[in-house]
């Protein structure tokens, strides 16, 4: 393309280039204001903790896996070793300082988002545009819901944006970057596998890199390495136990006999086609939460899917180079990261890295755009400054954040379990229950029979094992567990011959939520 070309240098202003106490500042007041916000919002009680965050860390370390027989249905089998930072603070330390501590570890992406800002920006960061992507990225409906929680999504989010700023901090990035990028994303993938989408968009961006074929291969090295190491020897265990290293994905390729030979896939929030696709951001403008269980409200998607193609357009009107290499980089991640998610998941948890990237990206796109219209450095500055700061002002008073329940921290949750003290076998009929497990005695054994997506098959090694642990009573007996607000299923029990003893009485237990208190009956054999 013709024309002249915008000077987006990547030189930093003095005032924000190495100042020890700024860059301190940086890292300290996101962790404050993580824990700060867990305080506010209480104690993290949310439905995948209830299910299998608790009970698979609680597995690994008690060798639960030869005993139970998957108590949090197909998540059972899911790599734990991203949830132990969770678990371990959380029963190591009193109320509410554990999980205050995640907050502050999940604060840390904001401080990345600041430097990947500035990284970005160059001549153009200064502490309006940086602070509006940092606020844009703060008050993100799906970061705000998973700040000082257990779930993965936000943690694992640290090492994919650490990755992404690796590759776009510096226009002709050094093969060792791109190596540690690689073994961040790939790590990332390892502890949680839906993370894969954040790689394609990584290994995409690099065509674009000045050494395209160099830079994918030290990515794809470090990402197999990554990978490896955070999630390999999982994969090795149930590859060797279960014959499907990824158990239970994927059974339709890889035929474990535990399990019958379909793939598992939610496909409930995905777009039911072209144009449904492109209209997700402004259903999330308007508060339509058809790619969440929860309602949210948020304005960032939208802004974005606008102004790309616009500061695009102007380039092409302007005759003007609008974007850097690092900025096409940045985009190609992002943009197709986004595609990759919309089309294998769609669920709005995944998304927290892109939402995230929204403060940086809108903010670029906003000062690239005063860039090419406006004729003066100093015009332009003023002016991409007051639209970052007006742009992140309206996102975070119009975003409403996701809740996955919380409870106030005056009453963390501590229920009464002196009715079952005795090591009993539990047939659980419900999820999510894997929590209450955890906290029975030991001795006891847990076998789920409610999971639609992994049910019990009969000959399976899973049925041999529940019907020996029949064979082998316990002091406490069998009873089933089921939530209140359910219906009792009698029929899941049919096949072993187990019945409600009406004879004794039936136990009722808080749940973690009020929704969700826990019913246990006394079961017999039929005679």
């Amino acid at each position: 393309m013709s024309g002249t070309t915008i000077d987006v240098s990547d030189t930093l202003p003095t005032r924000l280039r190495g100042s020890a106490w700024l860059n301190l500042a940086v890292i300290v007041c996101p962790m404050i204001a993580g824990a700060f916000y867990t305080l506010i919002a209480g104690e993290d009680v949310n439905w995948d903790w209830q299910n299998y965050h608790e009970y698979n860390v609680w597995a690994d370390l008690t060798g639960r896996y030869a005993i139970d027989v998957q108590p949090a249905g197909f998540q059972t089998y899911f790599n734990p070793l991203v949830y132990y930072p969770v678990y371990w603070l959380r029963h190591a330390l009193p109320a509410p300082w554990g999980l205050a501590i995640i907050g502050a570890v999940h604060g840390l992406n904001l401080s990345l988002i600041w430097f990947l800002a500035r990284a970005l920006l160059g001549r153009s960061a200064n502490a309006s545009t940086l602070c509006a992507a940092v606020l844009i990225a703060l008050t993100g409906p799906m970061t705000l819901s998973e700040t000082g929680t257990s779930f993965a999504d936000i943690l694992t989010a640290l090492a994919i944006i650490a990755g992404f700023l690796l590759i776009v901090s510096d226009d002709t990035t050094p093969p060792i970057r791109i190596f540690l990028a690689g073994l961040l994303i790939g790590a990332s993938v390892g502890l949680k596998l839906t993370n894969v989408v954040y790689a394609a968009g990584a290994a995409t961006a690099l065509l674009f890199a000045v050494n395209p074929l160099a830079a994918i291969g030290c990515l794809a090295l470090g990402g197999a390495i990554g990978t490896a190491a955070a999630g390999g020897s999982w994969s090795l265990m149930l590859w060797r136990e279960m014959g499907n290293p990824v158990f239970p994905l994927f059974n339709g390729i890889f035929h474990s006999q535990e399990l019958q030979p379909t793939n598992i896939l939610d496909l409930q929030f995905r777009p039911r086609g072209f144009f449904d696709a492109l209209a997700y951001p402004f259903y999330w403008l308007v508060g339509d939460h058809r790619s969440s269980e929860f309602p949210f409200r948020d304005a960032r998607f939208a802004l974005a899917v606008v102004l790309i193609p616009l500061a695009a357009l102007s380039g092409v009107i302007r005759r003007q180079m609008i974007f850097t290499r690092r900025d096409v980089i940045f985009l190609v991640m992002s943009c197709v990261s986004y595609i990759a998610w919309l089309y294998l998941f769609s669920i709005q948890r995944y998304a927290v890295v892109l939402e995230l990237l929204c403060g940086p990206l809108i903010v670029l796109m906003l000062v690239r755009l005063a860039s090419a219209f406006r004729t003066g450095k100093d015009d332009a500055a003023r002016v991409s400054s007051m639209l970052a700061v007006i742009a992140a002002v309206a996102i975070a008073l119009w975003s409403q954040p996701g809740d996955w329940w919380r409870r106030p921290w005056s009453r963390p949750y501590q229920p009464d379990l002196s009715a079952l003290t005795k090591p009993a076998v539990y047939m659980l009929l419900d999820k999510p229950l894997g929590y209450f497990a955890a906290l029975l005695p030991s001795q006891s054994r847990f076998y789920q029979l409610s999971d639609l997506a992994s049910p019990v098959l009969p000959g399976s090694r899973f049925d041999a094992r529940i019907r020996a642990g029949l064979k082998q009573p316990l002091p406490g007996g069998i009873w089933e567990v089921h939530e209140q607000e359910h219906p009792l299923r009698l029929s899941l029990l049919d096949s072993y011959g187990l019945t409600v003893d009406s004879s004794k009485a039936c136990v009722t237990i808080e749940g973690a939520t009020a929704l969700s208190d826990i019913v246990a009956c006394p079961l017999k054999f039929k005679e």
